[in-house]
């Protein structure tokens, strides 16, 4: 597909999105047609103005031209008020439109697809980007229709009072549009250039803002100054090639037009010429040509911005033309027993050739602990990626309740799980709110607080003037490392999922918290399936079964006691920790 033949489809999938405010759109137009029409009418009466009025001496004229001014600037006002109100409301919609299926898109798109792309540049598609597209194409439209309808109505005007003259004008055209065609590929690739560096200087900043500890810590302002420098002057290079060309291109046009404009005054110089023509139509023609100048620039300056937004919407298209989460399964379960089997299971990330995960089986039955142990690597959380369905295993079958989890709806699925990880994510919203966050059926105050109170929540909250409506501030900034682990308990004792999946999940408390904890986690396994991912391996002593798991691979398996009998794998990370205290 040529890139000529990706503009143009962009162009009709990008108009397909203003076909629901049609009527507004039209509206503007009439607007723009109005406005052009009204300054072209305006200069068609200088004839009269100067034949009849100043030439022949007619007071009445002057007079009539006098009351003929202000009505034409109201009107003028009234047009340029519907075009560019209506335009705008459409441009506006637009955006709003493209953001909002942007952000419901990305929530979507599997979890592979957000380990490609940075956050900054998604983040700067639905701000920036949309903008763009928004900005340029209802400036590039208003142009286009309006300078557009202008200089056929002073075309028409200089071919009533002279045609020979105005046949100037029409020579130079097909030079002009030369011109804008070879300007356009160059105008198309700069701003593909300008989108991609305004999603680097996006996700640098955002690095910079999320790391800030990091940075003032190991002083590393310098480094990061340098960074943002080089990103920003990028950016700055880029759009100073975008000025660059539209500049240039629109001194040749007016540079051409002002040839054509002088061979005007060469040929009207002719007494042939002169005896057609009154002082009136002469200096009609004249400030009609004159007047040409201005929405010719305009008009070479209305590719510039079509193809910045032509460029932006490419750059939203291809991320809403990314596959969403396959979800090809069609049984449903309201609540599962919670049985979970890998079957000679293997697994690679993207572009990595050691698995992940090597031939690994197991089988978990209804409301046991597993625990899985290993070092930083080994496999561990790729396990759990896996069950929940975030990733899909190149080899083997993983079940739950004996199906195949591929066979259930994915929503279903999930619903069966409830994470707790040592990276909580909570929302900038009320300590209740993030509790209740993803929990079924009615939710009501005393839920929450029944949830708040067994995860030790209220131990906290009940300190807090606002108590659970307390605000957490940007992923919980407002809280402690042990307090977002008790939220994101309390959360999953809501969510009463039949199967609990447990990252890590008191690798960075202190001893007070870990305890809190620890017995919040014991009320919240009972009854449930529960798989344990832990480095501390005073948390898993009691597991039914432990696995440890090395390079992707099952190394051991066994009980606590079992494995410590052995003395292999499991025995050195225990005497690692322990210094060979037996527990």
């Amino acid at each position: 597909m040529t890139a000529e033949t990706v503009k143009q489809k962009t162009f009709r999938r990008l108009m397909a999105y203003i076909k629901p405010y049609r009527a507004a759109f039209i509206f503007s137009i009439f607007g723009m047609i109005g406005y052009a029409g009204v300054d072209t009418f305006f200069f068609s009466q200088i004839q009269t103005l100067i034949d009849d009025g100043l030439t022949q001496s007619d007071p009445t004229i002057l007079l009539y031209g006098a009351a003929f001014v202000p009505i034409i600037f109201v009107l003028r006002g009234l047009f340029n008020f519907i075009s560019t109100y209506f335009l705008n409301w459409v441009g506006f919609r637009v955006v709003t439109t493209l953001r909002q299926q942007l952000f419901d898109h990305m929530m979507k798109l599997p979890v592979s697809f957000h380990d490609k792309h940075s956050t900054g540049d998604l983040i700067s598609k639905i701000t920036y980007t949309t903008q763009q597209v928004a900005e340029a194409t209802s400036r590039a439209v208003l142009i286009l229709v309006r300078d557009g309808a202008f200089v056929i109505g002073l075309l028409a005007l200089m071919f009533y009072h002279s045609w020979q003259l105005s046949l100037v004008f029409l020579i130079v055209g097909p030079v002009i549009a030369k011109i804008v065609s070879v300007v356009s590929k160059r105008f198309r690739k700069v701003s593909s250039r300008i989108q991609a560096a305004m999603g680097d200087v996006t996700t640098t900043a955002e690095q910079m803002i999320n790391g800030h500890k990091v940075v003032v810590m190991y002083e590393g302002q310098k480094r990061e100054s340098k960074r943002f420098n080089d990103v920003v002057n990028v950016t700055r290079n880029q759009n100073m090639k975008l000025i660059n060309s539209q500049t240039i291109s629109t001194s040749m046009i007016q540079l051409i037009a002002s040839f054509s404009l002088s061979m005007v005054l060469v040929l009207a110089s002719f007494p042939e010429m002169l005896t057609q023509l009154t002082a009136g139509a002469f200096t009609t023609l004249l400030t009609a040509m004159l007047m040409l100048l201005r929405p010719l620039k305009q008009l070479t300056t209305v590719n510039a911005d079509f193809q910045k937004g032509i460029a932006a919407a490419q750059s939203i298209f291809a991320v809403l033309d990314e596959q969403p989460e396959v979800d090809s399964g069609s049984k449903v379960m309201d609540r599962a027993r919670g049985e979970i089997e890998f079957e000679h299971v293997t697994f690679n990330y993207d572009d990595t050739d050691a698995p992940a995960l090597d031939d690994v089986s197991f089988h978990l039955q209804p409301g046991k602990t597993l625990a899985l142990v290993g070092r930083s690597g080994s496999g561990k959380s790729t396990i759990s990626n896996l069950i929940t369905r975030f990733y899909r295993p190149q080899q083997g079958v993983i079940k739950l309740d004996g199906t195949d989890i591929y066979d259930y709806k994915l929503k279903s699925l999930r619903r069966q799980f409830a994470l707790v990880s040592q990276h909580v994510t909570l929302f900038n919203d009320s300590i209740a709110n993030n509790i209740a966050y993803g929990a079924h059926g009615e939710v009501t105050a005393e839920r929450i607080r029944e949830a708040a109170e067994r995860a030790y929540v209220t131990e906290f909250t009940d300190n807090l003037p606002n108590g659970l409506d307390t605000m957490v501030g940007e992923n919980g900034v407002m809280l402690s490392g042990g307090q977002r682990q008790r939220i994101a308990i309390a959360r999953a004792l809501l969510r009463d999922a039949p199967i609990l999946i447990l990252d890590e999940a008191t690798s960075a408390l202190d001893t007070e918290s870990e305890r809190h904890i620890q017995s919040a986690l014991q009320d919240l396994q009972q009854n449930r399936t529960s798989i344990v991912i832990a480095h501390r391996l005073s948390t898993i002593e009691k597991a039914d079964e432990i696995i440890v798991l090395e390079d992707g691979a099952v190394v051991e398996r066994g009980s606590h006691k079992q494995l410590l009998e052995q003395q292999g794998a499991y025995y050195q990370l225990h005497s690692l920790q322990f210094g060979g205290e037996v527990h």
